[in-house]
Protein backbone atom coordinates (compact mmCIF):
# COMPACT_ATOMS: atom_id res chain seq x y z
CA UNK A 1 0.00 0.00 0.00
CA UNK A 2 1.28 3.46 -0.92
CA UNK A 3 0.04 6.80 0.38
CA UNK A 4 1.30 10.32 -0.36
CA UNK A 5 1.20 12.90 2.44
CA UNK A 6 1.34 16.67 1.84
CA UNK A 7 3.51 18.15 4.59
CA UNK A 8 2.50 21.78 3.90
CA UNK A 9 5.94 23.36 3.90
CA UNK A 10 5.84 27.17 3.64
CA UNK A 11 8.73 27.49 1.19
CA UNK A 12 8.32 24.63 -1.27
CA UNK A 13 6.04 21.72 -2.10
CA UNK A 14 7.06 19.02 0.37
CA UNK A 15 5.57 15.56 0.43
CA UNK A 16 6.25 12.14 1.90
CA UNK A 17 5.31 8.75 0.53
CA UNK A 18 4.36 6.04 3.02
CA UNK A 19 4.77 2.40 2.02
CA UNK A 20 3.43 -0.47 4.11
CA UNK A 21 2.05 -3.96 3.78
CA UNK A 22 -1.52 -3.95 5.15
CA UNK A 23 -1.24 -7.66 5.90
CA UNK A 24 1.70 -7.15 8.27
CA UNK A 25 1.54 -5.51 11.70
CA UNK A 26 3.88 -2.51 11.59
CA UNK A 27 6.79 -2.90 14.03
CA UNK A 28 8.83 0.19 13.19
CA UNK A 29 9.12 3.07 10.74
CA UNK A 30 12.04 3.56 8.37
CA UNK A 31 12.55 7.20 7.39
CA UNK A 32 14.14 7.22 3.94
CA UNK A 33 16.12 9.95 2.14
CA UNK A 34 17.11 9.60 -1.50
CA UNK A 35 20.50 10.14 -3.09
CA UNK A 36 21.65 12.46 -5.86
CA UNK A 37 24.53 14.48 -4.48
CA UNK A 38 22.01 16.95 -3.01
CA UNK A 39 21.59 18.29 -6.56
CA UNK A 40 19.15 15.78 -8.05
CA UNK A 41 16.92 12.86 -7.09
CA UNK A 42 13.36 12.15 -6.04
CA UNK A 43 11.82 10.59 -2.95
CA UNK A 44 10.07 7.82 -4.90
CA UNK A 45 13.28 6.31 -6.26
CA UNK A 46 13.18 3.08 -4.25
CA UNK A 47 13.03 -0.10 -6.35
CA UNK A 48 10.01 -2.30 -5.76
CA UNK A 49 12.26 -5.03 -4.34
CA UNK A 50 13.40 -2.71 -1.55
CA UNK A 51 9.86 -1.69 -0.70
CA UNK A 52 8.69 -5.30 -0.62
CA UNK A 53 11.63 -6.44 1.52
CA UNK A 54 11.05 -3.80 4.17
CA UNK A 55 7.26 -3.70 4.22
CA UNK A 56 7.10 -7.50 4.06
CA UNK A 57 9.10 -7.52 7.28
CA UNK A 58 6.50 -5.39 9.07
CA UNK A 59 8.21 -2.05 8.49
CA UNK A 60 6.62 1.16 7.27
CA UNK A 61 8.89 3.09 4.91
CA UNK A 62 8.39 6.85 4.82
CA UNK A 63 10.24 8.51 1.93
CA UNK A 64 10.64 12.26 2.41
CA UNK A 65 11.23 15.17 0.06
CA UNK A 66 13.99 17.60 0.90
CA UNK A 67 15.08 20.80 -0.90
CA UNK A 68 17.88 20.55 -3.44
CA UNK A 69 21.03 22.61 -3.92
CA UNK A 70 22.05 25.05 -5.17
CA UNK A 71 18.67 26.74 -4.69
CA UNK A 72 18.83 25.53 -1.06
CA UNK A 73 22.11 25.64 0.85
CA UNK A 74 23.41 22.75 2.92
CA UNK A 75 22.27 24.15 6.26
CA UNK A 76 18.74 24.51 4.89
CA UNK A 77 18.78 20.94 3.57
CA UNK A 78 20.05 19.48 6.85
CA UNK A 79 17.54 21.50 8.87
CA UNK A 80 14.74 20.26 6.62
CA UNK A 81 15.73 16.62 7.07
CA UNK A 82 15.91 17.02 10.84
CA UNK A 83 12.44 18.58 10.71
CA UNK A 84 11.16 15.53 8.80
CA UNK A 85 12.42 13.19 11.51
CA UNK A 86 10.97 15.41 14.22
CA UNK A 87 7.63 15.45 12.41
CA UNK A 88 7.45 11.66 12.51
CA UNK A 89 8.54 11.53 16.16
CA UNK A 90 6.00 14.11 17.30
CA UNK A 91 3.12 13.25 14.97
CA UNK A 92 3.23 9.68 13.67
CA UNK A 93 -0.52 9.88 13.13
CA UNK A 94 0.11 12.17 10.15
CA UNK A 95 1.58 9.12 8.44
CA UNK A 96 -1.16 6.78 9.62
CA UNK A 97 1.07 5.19 12.24
CA UNK A 98 1.27 4.77 15.98
CA UNK A 99 4.31 5.90 17.93
CA UNK A 100 6.91 3.28 16.99
CA UNK A 101 10.68 2.89 16.99
CA UNK A 102 12.19 4.45 13.89
CA UNK A 103 15.28 4.03 11.72
CA UNK A 104 17.07 6.53 9.49
CA UNK A 105 17.95 5.18 6.05
CA UNK A 106 19.56 6.84 3.10
CA UNK A 107 21.34 6.01 -0.10
CA UNK A 108 24.42 8.03 -1.11
CA UNK A 109 23.68 11.70 -0.30
CA UNK A 110 20.58 10.51 1.55
CA UNK A 111 22.81 8.39 3.76
CA UNK A 112 24.94 11.46 4.49
CA UNK A 113 21.75 13.28 5.52
CA UNK A 114 20.64 10.37 7.69
CA UNK A 115 24.04 10.18 9.39
CA UNK A 116 24.21 13.91 10.02
CA UNK A 117 20.64 13.95 11.34
CA UNK A 118 21.40 11.13 13.75
CA UNK A 119 24.60 12.85 14.89
CA UNK A 120 22.95 16.25 15.37
CA UNK A 121 21.69 15.56 18.91
CA UNK A 122 18.68 17.62 17.84
CA UNK A 123 16.10 14.82 17.87
CA UNK A 124 13.80 14.37 20.88
CA UNK A 125 14.04 10.58 20.52
CA UNK A 126 17.09 8.93 18.94
CA UNK A 127 16.65 6.41 16.13
CA UNK A 128 16.80 2.69 16.87
CA UNK A 129 19.35 2.34 14.08
CA UNK A 130 20.86 3.95 10.99
CA UNK A 131 21.30 2.41 7.54
CA UNK A 132 23.85 3.92 5.16
CA UNK A 133 23.98 2.63 1.60
CA UNK A 134 27.20 3.98 0.00
CA UNK A 135 27.04 7.02 2.24
CA UNK A 136 29.73 9.37 3.48
CA UNK A 137 30.60 11.91 6.13
CA UNK A 138 33.27 13.96 4.31
CA UNK A 139 35.86 12.21 6.45
CA UNK A 140 38.60 12.03 3.81
CA UNK A 141 40.18 14.83 1.83
CA UNK A 142 39.80 16.12 -1.73
CA UNK A 143 37.46 13.56 -3.26
CA UNK A 144 34.60 16.05 -3.03
CA UNK A 145 36.57 19.11 -4.19
CA UNK A 146 38.81 17.71 -6.95
CA UNK A 147 37.58 16.73 -10.43
CA UNK A 148 36.38 13.12 -10.44
CA UNK A 149 38.18 10.81 -12.89
CA UNK A 150 35.00 8.79 -13.32
CA UNK A 151 32.82 11.77 -14.21
CA UNK A 152 35.57 13.26 -16.37
CA UNK A 153 35.07 10.23 -18.60
CA UNK A 154 31.45 11.19 -19.29
CA UNK A 155 30.44 13.76 -21.94
CA UNK A 156 31.34 17.23 -20.77
CA UNK A 157 28.52 19.25 -19.21
CA UNK A 158 28.32 23.03 -19.44
CA UNK A 159 27.38 25.28 -16.55
CA UNK A 160 24.43 26.27 -18.72
CA UNK A 161 22.71 23.10 -17.41
CA UNK A 162 21.76 25.08 -14.32
CA UNK A 163 19.67 27.45 -16.44
CA UNK A 164 17.31 24.57 -17.29
CA UNK A 165 16.22 23.87 -13.70
CA UNK A 166 14.09 25.97 -11.33
CA UNK A 167 15.99 28.72 -9.55
CA UNK A 168 13.57 28.71 -6.62
CA UNK A 169 13.69 26.14 -3.81
CA UNK A 170 12.30 22.79 -4.95
CA UNK A 171 12.51 19.09 -4.12
CA UNK A 172 11.86 17.28 -7.40
CA UNK A 173 15.11 16.67 -9.27
CA UNK A 174 14.46 14.18 -12.08
CA UNK A 175 17.43 12.54 -13.77
CA UNK A 176 16.37 13.99 -17.13
CA UNK A 177 16.75 17.59 -15.99
CA UNK A 178 18.98 17.54 -12.90
CA UNK A 179 21.54 14.73 -13.22
CA UNK A 180 23.69 16.88 -15.49
CA UNK A 181 24.15 19.32 -12.58
CA UNK A 182 25.86 16.65 -10.53
CA UNK A 183 27.97 15.54 -13.49
CA UNK A 184 29.11 19.14 -13.99
CA UNK A 185 29.84 19.48 -10.27
CA UNK A 186 32.04 16.37 -10.20
CA UNK A 187 33.73 17.02 -13.56
CA UNK A 188 34.84 20.49 -12.46
CA UNK A 189 35.42 19.89 -8.75
CA UNK A 190 32.73 22.49 -7.99
CA UNK A 191 30.50 20.17 -5.97
CA UNK A 192 31.39 21.58 -2.53
CA UNK A 193 30.91 25.16 -3.75
CA UNK A 194 27.47 24.33 -5.12
CA UNK A 195 26.14 22.87 -1.88
CA UNK A 196 28.03 24.97 0.69
CA UNK A 197 28.96 28.66 0.67
CA UNK A 198 30.99 29.03 3.87
CA UNK A 199 34.57 28.46 4.93
CA UNK A 200 36.07 24.98 4.92
CA UNK A 201 36.79 25.22 8.65
CA UNK A 202 33.10 25.51 9.46
CA UNK A 203 32.10 22.90 6.89
CA UNK A 204 34.26 20.29 8.58
CA UNK A 205 33.18 21.47 12.02
CA UNK A 206 29.42 21.62 11.43
CA UNK A 207 28.55 19.71 8.26
CA UNK A 208 30.81 16.67 8.32
CA UNK A 209 31.26 13.76 10.69
CA UNK A 210 34.86 14.68 11.48
CA UNK A 211 34.10 16.08 14.92
CA UNK A 212 31.47 13.45 15.79
CA UNK A 213 32.80 10.90 18.29
CA UNK A 214 29.81 8.59 18.38
CA UNK A 215 26.42 7.97 16.86
CA UNK A 216 23.31 7.53 19.04
CA UNK A 217 22.35 4.19 17.49
CA UNK A 218 23.86 1.14 15.77
CA UNK A 219 24.91 1.63 12.15
CA UNK A 220 24.65 -0.63 9.11
CA UNK A 221 26.95 0.56 6.31
CA UNK A 222 27.11 -0.86 2.78
CA UNK A 223 29.55 0.05 0.01
CA UNK A 224 31.09 -1.24 -3.20
CA UNK A 225 34.81 -1.96 -3.01
CA UNK A 226 35.55 -0.15 -6.30
CA UNK A 227 32.90 2.58 -6.01
CA UNK A 228 33.70 5.16 -8.72
CA UNK A 229 31.68 7.93 -7.05
CA UNK A 230 32.30 7.77 -3.29
CA UNK A 231 35.78 6.37 -2.62
CA UNK A 232 36.11 3.17 -0.62
CA UNK A 233 38.51 5.12 1.61
CA UNK A 234 35.52 7.22 2.73
CA UNK A 235 33.69 4.03 3.71
CA UNK A 236 36.79 2.77 5.52
CA UNK A 237 37.05 6.00 7.48
CA UNK A 238 33.36 5.77 8.39
CA UNK A 239 33.84 2.20 9.58
CA UNK A 240 36.97 2.99 11.56
CA UNK A 241 35.17 5.82 13.33
CA UNK A 242 31.84 4.19 14.15
CA UNK A 243 32.37 0.41 13.87
CA UNK A 244 29.18 -0.38 11.96
CA UNK A 245 27.91 -3.68 10.75
CA UNK A 246 29.56 -3.76 7.32
CA UNK A 247 28.37 -4.96 3.95
CA UNK A 248 30.92 -4.84 1.13
CA UNK A 249 29.89 -5.57 -2.45
CA UNK A 250 32.30 -6.45 -5.22
CA UNK A 251 32.31 -4.55 -8.49
CA UNK A 252 32.53 -0.92 -9.54
CA UNK A 253 28.94 0.32 -9.44
CA UNK A 254 28.13 3.07 -6.95
CA UNK A 255 24.46 2.22 -6.39
CA UNK A 256 25.04 -1.53 -6.59
CA UNK A 257 21.52 -2.31 -5.36
CA UNK A 258 19.88 -0.58 -8.32
CA UNK A 259 19.85 -3.84 -10.29
CA UNK A 260 17.75 -5.77 -7.82
CA UNK A 261 18.21 -9.25 -9.30
CA UNK A 262 21.93 -9.40 -8.45
CA UNK A 263 23.18 -11.46 -5.48
CA UNK A 264 24.59 -8.33 -3.83
CA UNK A 265 21.30 -6.44 -4.04
CA UNK A 266 19.34 -9.36 -2.65
CA UNK A 267 21.87 -9.92 0.12
CA UNK A 268 22.04 -6.29 1.25
CA UNK A 269 18.27 -6.19 1.63
CA UNK A 270 18.24 -9.43 3.58
CA UNK A 271 21.01 -8.23 5.88
CA UNK A 272 19.41 -4.80 6.29
CA UNK A 273 16.21 -6.39 7.57
CA UNK A 274 18.25 -8.66 9.86
CA UNK A 275 20.06 -5.57 11.20
CA UNK A 276 16.74 -3.88 11.92
CA UNK A 277 15.50 -7.03 13.65
CA UNK A 278 18.60 -7.12 15.84
CA UNK A 279 18.12 -3.46 16.84
CA UNK A 280 14.46 -4.01 17.70
CA UNK A 281 15.26 -7.13 19.72
CA UNK A 282 18.22 -5.65 21.59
Amino acid sequence: MQRVIDLNHPDYTKKATVYLNPEKPVRAAVLYFHGGGLLYGEREDLPEAHIEAFTGAGLAVIAFDYPLAPAADLDTILSDVRASAKCYIAHPEIFGLDSLPYFLWGRSAGAYLALMTAASEDLPTPPAGILSYYGYGFLTDRWDTAPSPYYAGLPQVSKDAFDAVPQTVHADGPMATHYSLYVYARQTGAWRRLIYKGRDKFFYLNDSLRTVDRLPAPLFAAHTIADPDVPFAEFTALCNKFQPERFVATGNVHDFDRETDTPAAKDVLKKSVAFIDSCLNA
